[in-house]
């Protein structure tokens, strides 16, 4: 039998970086934790390992279904599957802006729609979505990774409402730069090659994200909000983690002028307007 305050939990994209933190963590806590990942690792870890990708419906559904044969009931989710691309609009094709999306946005969809069923059957459960401080404002040369984090605040502030009658809470963390692989797995858009009209402004910003993330906060302060929201009976629409400039510049947004405010981003990043 389970201790009373033990709980089983599915993380997704847990062979790395804050999925593996928020598995680490709350496997020492001596929760029952299932990581996935489109290829787990055959190496052993103290929690389980389960293969799911999440752009595919039935991979989806089959890591569901063996964590619910497994250990009966589903407490927790925590939606963390995704990966950064970069390149201007323009430079991006249609096809690398859908697959960032089907990754980002919809794998969490796929998730949220396998796990509700069984949740709503026991009355309970908990969904945190890893959002991100790009999903408050608008990045140069990442806005199909803005625009997939935008869209999961939109679809999780609608889901905490349709679920809440049935004792199902869903919650947002936005992290701020946060020192992980996806640093060195970003893709690059495949025309931001050099020839773009683009190229000179792209490199410059690249540069800067690349340094902002690999000064950014350890996978490890990620995990310790995630395990408080675990062990909080009430949760809110969202919470952001990181460096204390990162979430007071996003935090100061809805109170400055939208030029103003714009033009600090700009600047940030090396870019100006044409005069």
């Amino acid at each position: 039998m389970r201790p009373p305050n033990c709980k089983v939990i599915l993380i997704t994209g847990a062979s790395s970086g804050i999925g593996k933190a928020c598995a680490e963590l709350l496997t020492a806590e001596d929760h029952i934790v299932y990581g996935t990942s489109r290829r787990p690792s055959a190496m052993p870890t103290e929690y389980r390992m389960l293969e799911m990708d999440v752009t595919r419906d039935d991979s989806v559904q089959r890591a569901v279904e063996r964590v619910l044969a497994e250990s009966g009931t589903l407490d927790v989710v925590v939606n963390n599957a995704g990966y950064a691309l970069a390149g201007s609009i323009e430079d991006t094709t249609l096809e690398e802006a859908q697959q960032q999306l089907d990754t980002n946005f919809m794998g969490t969809v796929r998730v949220c729609k396998a796990v509700l069923p069984p949740m709503r059957a026991q009355g309970s459960g908990l969904l945190i979505n890893v959002s991100s401080l790009g999903g408050a404002l608008g990045l140069p040369f990442q806005a199909f990774y803005s625009a997939s984090k935008f869209a999961l605040e939109g679809f999780t502030e609608s889901l905490r409402q349709e679920v809440a009658p049935f004792g199902i809470q869903a919650t947002l963390i936005q992290p701020g730069d946060v020192r992980t692989p996806i640093t060195d797995n970003r893709l690059q858009a495949r025309q931001s090659a050099p020839g773009s009209a683009y190229r000179a402004c792209f490199e410059a910003a690249l540069r800067i994200i690349e340094k902002e993330e690999q000064a950014g906060v350890a996978p490890e302060q990620v995990a310790r909000l995630v395990l408080a929201l675990v062990n909080h009976p009430s949760v809110a629409v969202r919470y952001t983690v990181g460096h204390f400039s990162q979430r007071a510049s996003t935090a100061s947004k809805p109170f400055l002028p939208s030029r103003m405010f714009e033009k600090l981003v700009m600047s940030f990043y090396g870019l100006s307007r044409r005069s």
